[in-house]
């Protein structure tokens, strides 16, 4: 039998080892996991107790991540906190994530959980738009289109992105949609109601009840029988850079507040913020 290796020998040994690591590295980066969970400096034996280790072994790793700049340590207290390659490292991580892929990436698992079509809509030129769609896996679903912009008042994205936009913006669109005249529904479906602009003093207190809910909801807003929810999602500045929005025929739609679409959305919206070191205003 031969005992040289063959080419798939040394395949299924290197990728062993790539498997396998370098354990040393995944010791050391227990440290480093534990400065970013506490956000501050702190003493080497807090910091080896938070890694799950003693301070003796702690600090060889702390020096040489001090040395790289992955930490530092204060002279005065002597105290280990994340070093300048670390803080870059976080800088530029943040600069490479892409919100809406991020998004994308989640969405038709969204859809199965809630129930019901599930979109992303960004703030365009015009207004919210849908970029992206998942349909619900009912039988009977609304659909929404991509490249759709949505009314800024009686959609749940539309006051929704409104309510973390400059008023000043806001209020040029009012004006403009006032001056428009009504919506022509025949593009969006029936509506039993006529469709008025709101005055900005009304407007702006569906805002200020939204920024404090975080979320916004609409029942048969723009076509009779479908109702919506829309959660915020915030980048690292405090920016909304998009809206998660669920949708569907209002009879079988749950818009509780505290209903599993609205509580879908939202824990989706801050499972991304945390991926994306997002961080809500104020």
């Amino acid at each position: 039998m031969s005992t040289e290796d063959t080419a798939a020998d040394r395949e299924d040994r290197d990728d062993r080892e790539d498997r396998r690591g370098i354990q040393s590295i995944e010791v050391g980066g227990r440290l480093l996991k534990a400065a970013a969970a506490r956000g501050q400096p702190m003493a080497l034996k807090t910091l080896s107790q938070a890694a799950d280790m003693s301070p003796a072994k702690a600090h060889p790793y702390l020096v040489s991540f001090c040395k790289l700049g992955l930490m530092s340590q204060d002279p005065a207290t002597g105290y280990y906190g994340l070093g300048p390659l670390a803080m870059e490292m976080g800088l530029i991580g943040m600069q490479q994530l892409d919100p809406i892929r991020l998004a994308t990436a989640r969405l038709e698992d969204l859809a199965q959980e809630i129930g019901h079509t599930v979109a992303i809509a960004v703030w365009g030129s015009n207004g919210a738009t849908i970029v992206r769609t998942a349909a619900s896996p009912a039988a009977v679903h609304v659909t929404m289109r991509h490249g759709t912009v949505v009314s800024l008042s009686d959609t749940a994205s539309g006051p929704l992105f409104a309510a973390y936009r400059p008023a000043a913006e806001i209020k040029a669109m009012l004006a403009d949609a006032r001056q428009k005249g009504p919506l022509d529904l025949a593009r969006v479906g029936r509506h039993d109601r006529p469709q008025t602009v709101p005055s900005w003093a009304e407007f702006s207190r569906t805002l200020a009840e939204i920024r404090g809910r975080a979320l916004h909801r609409s029942v048969d807003g723009i076509v009779e029988g479908v109702s919506a929810f829309a959660a915020p999602v915030f980048d690292s500045d405090a920016a909304m850079v998009l809206a998660l929005t669920a949708i569907g025929p209002s009879g079988a739609f749950n818009a509780d507040w505290d209903g599993a679409v609205a509580r879908g959305l939202t824990v989706a919206a801050a499972g991304l913020m945390r991926e994306m070191g997002g961080r809500f205003p104020g």
